[in-house]
């Protein structure tokens, strides 16, 4: 029996692009199927984040090279309801934070263009949600790897492991996410077109990474009373 004990994660930078670079290389037509069919699932209302769960789910299978029916994997649904429960949370979060926003400028509206009180409020309202905003992403990092990869549906408790997950890596995580993002979206260079060769390293580069802290974090009891057993 595997269980999943959270700890600060030892984060492999370079080796998480590494490995995504080749493993894209070496799977490209199917990673990139896979990905357009993600494309397609955030079509769907609320299922974007599922489709990206599934992606990763069809990443493990071909890394280990087990059975898939292809990448129509993308449009399993077994994961639809923490993942939605995960995309409603954020949605609440963000309209949350964004109601004093909207009496701020209420408030500015009705003392008119010269009430600099209100500018002054509004600006720190913005800078409060941005911080509120990264805090969220860095500390949920994980988040998706559990439900998908750790089979964890438990959104709180997902939440919980994220953050102990993510101690002490906020620069290394935060240079990960703008090395991985300007590296996918270079193919806007190329007229657009060129985006679908390069976004898929997005999914493959996060995939090592929540794969590796997933193994990190695996406790097998079963393995561990055969290695007693043999000493």
């Amino acid at each position: 029996m595997t269980e999943l004990n959270a700890k600060p994660i030892d984060f492999k930078f370079g080796q998480y692009l590494s490995n995504g670079f080749e493993f894209l290389k070496n799977n490209f037509g199917n990673l990139l199927l896979a990905v357009i069919f993600c494309m397609i699932m955030t079509f769907i209302p609320l299922c974007g984040l599922l489709g990206m769960g599934n992606l990763y789910k069809y990443c493990r299978k071909l890394r280990k090279g087990q059975t898939t029916s292809g990448p129509g994997e993308i449009f399993n649904f077994d994961d639809f309801m923490p993942y939605l429960m995960l995309q409603l949370i954020i949605l609440g979060g963000m309209l949350l934070l964004f109601i004093p926003l909207f009496f701020i400028a209420l408030l500015t509206r009705i003392g008119g263009d010269d009430s600099a009180v209100g500018s002054v409020m509004a600006a720190v309202c913005m800078i409060v949600f941005y911080i509120a905003l990264f805090y969220v992403i860095f500390r949920g990092f994980y988040i998706p790897a559990l439900i998908s990869l750790g089979e964890v549906k438990d959104i709180k408790k997902a939440w919980n492991m994220s953050k102990i997950m993510t101690k002490g890596n906020f620069w290394s995580i935060l240079g990960f996410a703008i090395v991985v993002g300007m590296l996918s979206q270079l193919g806007i260079l190329a007229c657009g077109i060129g985006i679908l060769l390069t976004l898929p390293f997005n999914y493959t580069a996060n995939y090592f990474a929540f794969e590796d802290a997933m193994q990190q974090i695996e406790h097998d009891e079963i393995k561990e009373i055969g290695l007693k057993n043999e000493y």
